[in-house]
């Protein structure tokens, strides 16, 4: 099964970083966040992906072009240019860089996707977005509704600590606990081919029409992950990851 990740938009609210590179290339632990989400995918026998390009993307396309040569030591033959490369082989992945447009929607670029996918059910996901899902577990409850697609859904952060007040009493303090209520979309897809037929053009919001028709039609399945989640929107978003991955606390590293 091949893995669809959406790395096009321009990643406006973290404007700090991605001045000079799209969002899915800012570094948590020196390592854009976008070889995170493929590491995890990797670790339940993923290897196959399609990142769809738009704002910047030729900074991915080096990335890949060279990840190899940036990865291991190198010996340089200057008289001819013959590169030797010493150590550990890389990761063994396959990556389509499909070029979708700077404008492109995201269900037009889930869309133009399919030229690498064919007919067949596939994951998709965001180029933005750590999270501790069992990828095992939701494909195994994709198969088990039958429905064209199965969105994760997950518990959004809260932004500020907790406070239970007892008579002017602070009688539990949470710092920046995972909120109670609601359910909001985190990605992490599995979508039959047939869901892609929702979507008109390059146009076209995923998350708008084509999401909107499937749970209308009874076709769309949620997959409750009450784990780790965390987009990557701000600064302070990625302070919090980098953190994270620093003092070995990151939830979402589930390789080794």
């Amino acid at each position: 099964m091949k893995a669809v990740i959406l790395a096009g938009g321009f990643g406006t609210r973290l404007s700090e970083e991605t001045v000079l590179k799209p969002k899915p290339m800012v570094e948590v632990g020196g390592y854009p966040v976008l070889w995170h989400i493929m590491k995890l995918y990797s670790a339940f026998g993923i290897n196959e992906f399609v990142i769809t390009l738009g704002y910047k993307g030729e900074v991915i396309k080096d990335f890949f072009v060279n990840y190899l040569h940036r990865a291991q030591n190198l010996s340089v033959r200057l008289r001819d240019g013959q590169i030797d490369v010493h150590g550990a082989a890389a990761e063994d992945w396959i990556v389509h860089l499909l070029d979708t447009g700077e404008q492109t929607q995201t269900g037009g670029r889930l869309r133009r996707a399919a030229q690498f996918i064919g007919r067949e059910p596939f994951m998709a996901t965001y180029g933005d977005g750590l999270a501790s899902v069992d990828i095992h577990e939701l494909l195994a409850f994709h198969r088990k509704e039958k429905r064209a697609a199965t969105v994760t859904a997950v518990r959004p952060p809260a932004r500020f600590g907790g406070l239970d007040i007892d008579g002017g009493r602070v009688a539990h303090f949470a710092e920046k606990p995972q909120t109670g209520e609601g359910w909001i979309n985190g990605g992490f897809f599995v979508l039959e081919p047939e869901a892609l037929d929702c979507i008109a053009g390059d146009g076209t919001v995923f998350e708008k029409e084509p999401l909107e028709t499937l749970a209308e039609n009874r076709q769309l399945s949620a997959y409750c992950h009450d784990g780790f989640w965390q987009c990557m929107d701000t600064l302070r978003d990625r302070r919090q990851l980098e953190t994270l991955w620093q003092t070995g606390k990151a939830p979402w590293k589930l390789w080794e």
